[in-house]
């Protein structure tokens, strides 16, 4: 098993910044990716961003050159910076994480309002 402890949700006013961690333990060496979702109220949930194993990165067209996936091996923790940050950014966000089953964190709140 892999345990998720997300963290870093909050407030922002539109512009503003948050960065968002993961923390996992368990069976690490058995991930084959970490991946960051987000689920707004009434919709889908959607990927954001997803980092593999050798550190290959994609981001989801609507995030991309204001988010980052990156990740600390050292610290075993995932994170996910949040620039230029938009009102459709709030929602959400949940980690996960794929070692052939998938494992998800509890989420955490991202709102962006004025």
């Amino acid at each position: 098993q892999v345990q998720l402890v997300e963290s870093g949700g909050g407030l922002v006013q539109p512009g503003g910044s948050l960065r968002l961690s993961c923390a996992y333990s368990g069976r690490i060496l058995s991930i084959n990716a970490m991946g960051w979702y987000r689920q707004a109220p009434g919709q889908q949930r959607e990927l954001v961003a997803v980092i593999t194993r050798s550190g290959i990165t994609t981001h989801a067209d609507s995030v991309k050159g204001r988010f980052t996936i990156s990740r600390d091996n050292a610290k075993n923790t995932v994170y996910l910076q949040m620039n230029s940050l938009k009102p459709e950014d709030t929602a959400v966000y949940y980690c996960n994480a794929n070692v052939g089953v998938e494992y998800w964190g509890q989420g955490t709140q991202v709102t962006v309002s004025s």
